[in-house]
């Protein structure tokens, strides 16, 4: 009996000792892992872009509106063309259409405009966009340096008839770089 418990003893000596070594070695691969990740993070840097890009496909708005509301918004901040166009959802301010032979709006130096609201709103979202890329790639002083307004394939619709739809493409650089 004595010989049995004696082995017993040593048995669970062993696995104990065994359990403590493989709980040593997993302690000392966790610290290892947790050296190895510090030194990814540490390595890893914020790569800052001078672009931020955002397009709109094929939106339901006219292609002439776009045009001028593009120009109206050309050469401002985001936040500043964001509040321009709410002006105009909010017919405050007209967006200029000297071009088209629109009415003339109140306003002074203002010959014809409108205030296409539809469009507005639709690219709104798109500045939105472009702006929290330019957050994103880290530009300092955000300007809108392109906005272009392109013609989409236009679907038919009842009657033969044809739909607008239009391409909207922004581009946000900083502002000294821009000049």
């Amino acid at each position: 009996m004595e010989v049995k418990e004696t082995k017993k003893q040593l048995a669970k000596t062993t696995e104990e000792s065994k359990i403590e070594k493989s709980s040593e070695v997993k302690e000392e691969v966790k610290t290892e892992e947790k050296v190895e990740k510090k030194k990814v993070v540490e390595v890893k840097e914020i790569v800052k872009k001078d672009v931020a890009v955002a397009n709109g496909f094929s939106l339901r708005i006219s292609p002439k509106q776009s045009v001028y509301i593009c120009k109206a918004i050309r050469g401002k901040t985001p936040e500043m063309a964001i509040m321009r166009l709410n002006e105009v959802i909010n017919e405050k301010r007209a967006i200029p259409m000297a071009g088209l032979e629109v009415g003339h709006r109140k306003g002074k130096g203002l010959a014809g405009g409108r205030f296409p609201k539809n469009a507005c709103k639709a690219i709104i979202e798109i500045v939105k966009q472009a702006g929290a890329n330019a957050i994103v790639a880290g530009i300092e002083d955000p300007v809108i340096t392109i906005v272009k307004s392109d013609r989409a394939s236009a679907p038919y619709r009842r009657a033969g008839r044809r739909a607008k739809r239009t391409h909207i493409h922004v581009e946000i650089r900083n502002r000294e770089a821009k000049k």
